[in-house]
């Protein structure tokens, strides 16, 4: 194997062991943390993995490197190794020490790396103070893989906004409700409908471990009074938000999040301000058609029901299909 096909290889295992902090670790990025030294015989081997767990916890490289530290056999291996990690050291004190620091003291000799840190504590003197020890630096392996994995943090650092992913049901011709249900019931007094199937449930559920926050508009709140929770999946809890233009709701619960914003632009900035990395809107089809003409938005997720409509209120189309999944219900 060629040495680009090898740093190819332990990255992937670094990404891997990454996507283990989704959902735990916000709005911190996910990292994962992969140490290879050689044995006795010569041979590469993994002396070492770790990734970033909970916010506010040790990051991944440190997880990694002081792990057997306290032997002599734990230290000697460090020494001389490469170190693989998706995103750029930290290079600065915030809840935990610099991760380059570490890097340094430990005697690391090459360290492989997918992304530069876009944060402006970091940007580039993790990786300068790497490189002042004499520690060669290679960047940029599977770039775009590193990216997609923490495209919540990147869009929040670059774009100064959450990560925006609209999620709905639809029957499989393509409405969103049923005629009864569309036909102008006034809010609250609405029936109960269910297009999406009890595994669609739980991986929704699962999605919503995954992410900052979930939002709805103030109809949807009164007409079906969600909970906004997973239920069906363990994990940490979305922070509930109601985007209440009108200034309709007088009854928001304890924990929510208000916001009486006009534009899908405005609503965004509080979100960022408010430190919410990541959002799914879950509303119904007039907060959906106005977040999908602004294109303030990253992915849109359709949870395809097996069941016809025949009529009712029409799914939402997006215009662009490059972002859009859709889940079949499982066979």
């Amino acid at each position: 194997m060629t040495q680009h096909e090898i740093d190819t290889q332990y990255m992937r295992r670094c990404l891997q062991i990454a996507a283990q902090g989704l959902g735990r670790v916000r709005p911190n990025p996910l990292v994962g943390c992969v140490v290879v030294g050689r044995g006795a015989d010569g041979k590469s081997r993994v002396v070492s993995e770790g990734y970033h767990q909970e916010h506010g916890h040790n990051h991944a490289e440190r997880n990694a490197l002081l792990r057997g530290a306290d032997s002599p056999a734990g230290a000697r291996a460090y020494e001389g190794a490469t170190l693989y990690v998706n995103l750029e050291p930290c290079s600065h004190y915030g809840l935990t020490p610099p991760c380059a620091d570490l890097i340094v003291e430990k005697g690391i000799g090459r360290v492989v790396c997918c992304n530069d840190d876009p944060n402006p504590l970091v940007a580039g003197r993790g990786f300068a103070k790497l490189e002042a020890a004499g520690i060669e630096v290679v960047r940029g392996v599977l770039e775009e893989e590193g990216r997609w994995l923490n495209r919540r943090f990147f869009t929040y650092m670059e774009q100064g906004r959450p990560y925006v992913i609209l999620k709905w049901a639809e029957s499989a011709d393509g409405y969103m409700a049923p005629a009864a249900a569309a036909g102008g019931a006034v809010a609250g007094q609405g029936k109960s409908y269910w297009l999406s199937t009890e595994d669609q449930n739980r991986l929704n559920h699962r999605w919503r471990t995954e992410e900052a926050a979930i939002l709805v508009g103030s109809e949807t709140y009164l007409r079906d009074r969600p909970a906004l929770t997973a239920r069906h999946y363990l994990g940490p809890q979305p922070q509930p938000v109601v985007l209440d233009r009108r200034g309709r709701l007088k009854d928001v619960p304890s924990g929510w999040l208000h916001l009486q914003t006009e534009s899908v632009g405005e609503t965004l900035t509080a979100l960022y301000e408010r430190k919410i990395q990541s959002v799914i809107v879950e509303g119904g089809r007039q907060i959906l058609d106005a977040f999908l003409a602004s294109g303030l938005y990253d992915e849109v997720r359709i949870l395809r029901s097996p069941v016809r409509l025949c009529g009712g209120l029409a799914a939402p189309t997006p215009t662009d299909e490059r972002k859009v999944h859709i889940y079949m219900p499982i066979r």
